[in-house]
């Protein structure tokens, strides 16, 4: 039986492919939480084999989660799912050490086959996010899109300012001072040499990492 953990801060989606999973034959979902921090606690506590990791939440998101699980329970299989086919997160999540990239958007025949290969200690990337990468010749050092220079806590508050938050929002969704989430902000604006909260979005619309979910 496959243990499975699903994490997600929208419910909608969380209970909706806990359904799906929970009438395959082999599949066993043994737990939902909706924060990074929540699915390190329960990968401890269930020790599920594959975890299915939502990669744009509030604290410490499913890039910094997929790292400690991966330190903590190197056995662990972790499949991040994101509402983007850009060529940055999946580089990030792969180098971070999961298993799969998924896009939300994707049918339960292809959940079910990264499913499969991940738990043959196989890698699996969404179809859609695949030919993506191939016909962009992507490199994994992130090249081709400025925003891969950024670190993940960097690239964490780059993409809830590209989302329209204020430092404040930002600040209280990550647990830290307006004064530490000005910091990073002023880090991005130099690594990427511009200006704005508008070049970033503009940024973003260019290389097609708006709107992560």
């Amino acid at each position: 039986m496959l243990k499975v953990l699903i994490v997600d801060d929208h419910d909608v989606v969380s209970q909706g492919i806990s359904r799906v999973l929970q009438d395959v034959n082999g599949v066993d979902v043994v737990g939902v939480v909706h924060c990074g921090e929540d699915a390190i606690v329960q990968s401890k506590t269930l020790q599920p084999d594959i975890v299915l990791m939502d990669v744009h939440m509030p604290g410490i998101g499913g890039l910094g989660a997929t790292k400690e699980i991966k330190r903590l329970f190197p056995r662990i299989k972790i499949i991040a799912l994101s509402a983007l086919e850009d060529n940055l997160y999946p580089v990030k999540l792969l180098e971070a050490g999961a298993s799969g990239y998924l896009t939300k958007g994707t049918k339960t025949s292809e959940i079910l086959e990264a499913l499969e290969a991940v738990s043959k200690g196989e890698h699996y990337i969404s179809k859609s996010v695949a030919q993506r990468m191939a016909l962009s010749k992507f490199s994994i050092d992130g090249e081709g899109s400025p925003l891969g220079q950024l670190s993940d806590r960097e690239l964490q508050v780059a993409q809830m300012i590209i989302d329209c938050k204020k430092s404040n929002e930002i600040a209280e969704l990550l647990n830290v001072s307006p004064k530490t989430v000005s910091t990073y902000r002023t880090r991005i604006f130099s690594k990427l040499s511009i200006d704005s909260d508008v070049e970033l979005i503009h940024l973003a619309i260019r290389y097609n990492v708006l709107g992560m979910g």
